[in-house]
């Protein structure tokens, strides 16, 4: 079973110094909830946002979702050959148990992880669906334990989903920015043991998540 991280995820609930920024408190009480219990979102708290560390990297929520999205609903993930986790940009990590089905509307989704930040678990029929909990990247490498780690970045060697594809041994971590704009932090570079580009211009995280784990099906399904 290969693993996929999504890596520095722009998935976060209101950071501690903008919570009492006008245009955060406006939006949650337009949602009915406190400041600290909704995400971060670039669409809403832009103008709070506005000179935050890693500003580029943060308040995407809705790129993590589609990402997340493109990797739950393949028949990779659907037949067990494939564990999903997302850590996000203050180093928390969230596991996906089997089959689960992540709302395909955004709001939806939003309050699934806003559920799932405030009771840390999210559980159904006593399966545990999704569970978050402090961890670094490090961390979770230690805990997954892979063969290999593959990189995404256009800082990465040039190569092809396919090529790449053929490399991809069961044991293997995938790992994909789960941000708008930037490269990995050297933390997390320092890890990867295959940087790859897969072309010249900068594709969104679930473009490449899409392709390259298309590519991996074909090579044990096909």
């Amino acid at each position: 079973m290969i693993s996929v991280i999504l890596v520095e995820s722009a998935l976060e609930l209101i950071p501690s110094e903008l919570k009492h920024h006008p245009s955060v408190v406006s939006h949650a009480r337009k949602l009915g909830k406190y400041s600290s219990e909704i995400l971060l979102d670039n669409s809403w708290h832009f103008a709070a946002m506005k000179g935050i560390e890693n500003e580029m990297k943060r308040g995407r929520p809705d790129l993590v979702h589609f990402s997340i999205l493109e990797a739950t609903t393949i028949p990779l993930y659907l037949q067990h050959k494939m564990k999903l986790y997302v850590h996000t940009i203050e180093d928390k990590v969230i596991s996906f148990g089997q089959n689960v089905h992540i709302p395909k509307s955004y709001h939806r989704f939003a309050g699934v992880i806003e559920k799932l930040y405030r009771e840390k678990q999210v559980v159904a029929n006593d399966d545990v669906l999704l569970e978050i909990k402090n961890q670094t990247f490090s961390e979770l490498l230690h805990q997954i334990n892979p063969s290999k780690v593959i990189g995404f970045s256009t800082k990465g060697k040039m190569s092809s989903y396919e090529k790449i594809a053929a490399e991809i041994s069961d044991d293997a971590c995938i790992v994909l920015g789960g941000f708008q704009k930037g490269h990995f932090s050297d933390l997390i570079e320092n890890k990867i043991s295959d940087l790859y580009s897969v072309g010249n211009d900068s594709f969104e995280g679930h473009v490449v998540v899409a392709r390259m784990l298309y590519e991996y099906e074909k090579t044990i399904f096909m």
